[in-house]
């Protein structure tokens, strides 16, 4: 059953499709999805997330981004967005419109209390999820970018099962410790038959803003030798810029900033090689930024 523009939410209330059949027509509108995801925590996966969401948003893509870090969610604090999301009239969950192009969901918006600690169990995780997938209204997307939390649970073995075409992009960062943990993330993938787009390594290095001399803070190069070594492609490397804290603090991303940086020619050519290895064109429109 192909999905129109008709509710999904409707026809389950009034019984004429399951819940698995209405989400599997909100996936049917949406060409590629993507799960962002780590081995351990602190790597940068939610900003790796939302600067490749809005990477792909700025080159004219209808995206949506999904935060399922129900515990630690960070993406509508990243963007700067506030306020609960509305409903319609037929039920169906309105996301934060950050772009024209590009819609946001998380379970921050959800609550009232921003603060609350969620002390959820695993099926009430995946009921979350579901309802993320099955009751927001997506409409048409070129790409869907999900944030899941850190390590190999409840959260990516859920997207794995509900949308099994999804493609991982795991983040690392050059130390040891980290590489470790994303080999186990890299073979979370492999058992449960999760193709991946590849591995990005963040917080590879500090471009000194006085002298623009590359400084290695952490070891450099770990992330390109592990997916060698894990034979999986190497998507690039983000160095470290401090004014992506900053941003992400004040809710004021620093590619919608104006001028150059290397941290933003590097997040380019992270996107870029993202949709290489999808085989996806230039978008065919370009829509420009709200803010």
């Amino acid at each position: 059953m192909k999905c129109d523009e008709k509710s999904c939410a409707s026809c389950v209330s009034a019984g004429k499709k399951s819940k698995e059949e209405a989400i599997r027509c909100k996936l049917m509108r949406i060409r590629h999805k993507i799960l962002v995801m780590s081995g351990k925590g602190g790597v940068g996966k939610s900003s790796v997330a939302a600067y490749l969401a809005l990477g792909l948003a700025r080159k004219g893509f209808r995206v949506g981004l999904m935060d399922i870090d129900l515990h630690g969610p960070s993406i509508p604090r990243m963007l700067g967005l506030q306020g609960l999301l509305n409903i319609t009239s037929e039920q169906e969950i309105l996301p934060h419109q950050y772009m024209p192009n590009l819609k946001v969901v998380s379970i921050e918006s959800m609550i009232e209390d921003a603060d609350a600690a969620m002390i959820w169990r695993g099926p009430l995780k995946h009921n979350v999820i579901q309802q993320f997938l099955r009751d927001c209204k997506w409409d048409d997307l070129d790409f869907l970018v999900i944030d899941s939390p850190p390590g190999t649970g409840d959260e990516p073995l859920t997207i794995s099962r509900l949308i099994p075409e999804a493609k991982a992009v795991i983040v690392t960062t050059p130390q040891e410790v980290a590489l470790s943990d994303v080999r186990k993330s890299i073979n979370f993938c492999r058992k449960v038959n999760l193709d991946m787009l590849g591995l990005v390594e963040n917080m590879s290095g500090l471009f000194c803003p006085h002298c623009n001399e590359f400084i290695p803070i952490f070891r450099t190069g770990g992330g390109k030798r592990t997916s060698k070594l894990m034979n999986i492609p190497f998507l690039g490397e983000l160095p470290f810029d401090p004014r992506v804290v900053e941003g992400g603090d004040k809710g004021r991303p620093v590619l919608e900033e104006d001028g150059d940086s290397p941290f933003k020619k590097a997040v380019l050519a992270f996107v870029d090689a993202v949709t290489a290895r999808l085989n996806v064109k230039d978008a065919p429109t370009r829509v420009e930024s709200v803010h």
